[in-house]
């Protein structure tokens, strides 16, 4: 009887565990690799008056959760501050963060 009710138990711990895996699963999806070079799509449209592309208004919108590092990195905060950026940024419909 003892060891019946343990498989009991231990079903319902992986059974648990999996559900816990399956909602983590989505959000692990989510995570973003934070990287400067993923936006060289858009360095044509920063130093020039062309729009962005679709292509570059993606990854904009896939780094968007990185803005702020890119803010707080010295090498980096001229060109996320600069007035191109800015016009993309806007044009993209994606919001330059207040960190």
């Amino acid at each position: 009887m003892a060891m019946k009710k343990m498989m009991s138990v231990m079903s319902l711990m992986v059974m648990v565990a999996l559900i816990l895996a399956a909602v983590e699963l989505p959000h692990m999806a989510e995570a973003v690799t934070c990287s400067p070079l993923s936006l060289s799509p858009c360095a044509g449209a920063i130093s020039s008056s062309a729009p962005p592309s679709s292509l570059c208004c993606q990854r904009l919108k896939e780094q968007k959760p990185c803005l702020c590092g890119y803010l707080k990195n010295p090498s980096l905060r001229q060109y996320v501050n600069s007035p191109g950026a800015k016009k993309i940024a806007s044009s993209c419909g994606v919001p330059l963060p207040r960190c």
